[in-house]
């Protein structure tokens, strides 16, 4: 096997796929230094700075660069192949020994470069995908896509609620219910609520210091609860990369706001920050009203119920957040919840087209 000095990879990476990463790492194995050319058109809806980002996970040991190319593509077009390479050498300055890629352009890429072809699974027989397939049908690809594509893409359904509201069993049922459909949905997965977790070891803390204490004698500062919301985040973020299209969490970030409000009355501004950082597709809100309420040692009465579900109701609305409220004994709040989360999923994922091509 020959080996070059410098490689190039070029491509779309819209979105970026196996097949892509087979292209790299083979350049990788054949190199001795690489670099990774991404090109987005500014009409594509997946932002440079994101494809870029995701190959730099995907092959930390790759030079990858990106750089914005709005020209259509016309392989049979001299002064439109001079305009691409123009963008191309401004991107990757200096020579270039060999191009690795599995496209006809190929060879006419290569001489341009003065560089040699390398011709990678052309028929795509190792990895029978390509980027217009998976825009046409993430779920079908999703086999082949790496876990930053995954995150990005998952479906996000977040429940929420006021105490003893029954926000774990609904999104535990949910979860199951999906994974039972078995294949690409057999990973479906399921977030739990940090702060709750974190809320037993304040009181484990609290009676190793007085056996006797309860949740009345815990207390918590501002400052705890972007501790929270930051680790719930993590959580969810690490679960929609491993997962199928569909994530279920039992409560998220934003839902910590209102938990803020509900222990310290008022707002926390970094709390609010952190949530805005992660799209989050769909809300139920479990209402207190058909579910009696149970004191697990870590709740402070039904009382505020009634509040936090509205508060957690103005929330949404003033957000523009996209919420179901769900109501009933835990079978219709289930059918209310696969009914939303099956409509959201058929709306599928939307892409724009990429610019005209004539090969």
């Amino acid at each position: 096997m020959r080996r070059h000095g410098h490689g190039l990879v070029l491509g779309k990476f819209y979105p970026p796929h196996a097949g892509h990463h087979h292209l790299v790492r083979t350049a990788q194995d054949q190199c001795d230094r690489l670099t990774v050319l991404v090109c987005a058109a500014s009409v594509e809806s997946v932002p440079l700075a994101d494809r870029v980002a995701w190959m730099r996970e995907a092959h930390p040991g790759a030079d990858v660069v990106g750089a914005v190319d709005d020209i259509p593509v016309d392989l049979h077009d001299p002064a439109i192949w001079e305009a691409h390479m123009a963008v191309f050498r401004s991107a990757v300055p200096g020579r270039v020994d060999a191009v690795f890629t599995s496209e006809e352009y190929g060879s006419e890429l290569a001489r341009r470069f003065g560089a040699a072809e390398v011709l990678v699974d052309r028929e795509r027989t190792l990895f029978p995908v390509s980027g217009t397939a998976v825009r046409a049908d993430p779920v079908g690809s999703w086999e082949f896509l790496g876990p930053a594509v995954r995150a990005a893409l998952t479906r996000r359904v977040v429940v929420l609620g006021a105490e003893s509201t029954g926000t774990t069993t609904l999104s535990r049922a949910l979860a199951d219910h999906y994974r039972r459909r078995g294949g690409v949905w057999a990973r479906t997965g399921w977030v739990a609520e940090y702060g709750r977790r974190y809320s037993e070891e304040k009181l484990a803390a609290a009676r190793a210091a007085d056996p006797a204490a309860s949740w009345a004698d815990v207390s918590f500062t501002s400052e705890e609860f972007p501790v929270i919301a930051r680790h719930q985040d993590a959580d969810e973020e690490q679960a929609a990369r491993l997962g199928s299209p569909v994530l279920f969490c039992d409560t998220d970030s934003f839902a910590t706001g209102i938990w803020h409000e509900r222990y310290m009355d008022g707002r926390n501004a970094e709390v609010e920050r952190i949530a805005a950082l992660t799209r989050r597709d769909l809300y139920l809100l479990t209402d207190h009203a058909d579910v009696p309420f149970e004191d697990d040692g870590l709740r402070d009465g039904p009382q505020l119920r009634p509040w936090m579900t509205e508060r957690f109701r103005a929330e949404l609305e003033r957000t523009g957040r996209r919420y179901l409220l769900v109501r009933g004994d835990r079978a219709a709040r289930l059918e209310a919840g696969v009914r939303a989360v099956d409509g959201l999923l058929a709306e599928g994922w939307h892409f724009t087209d990429p610019l005209p091509e004539n090969r």
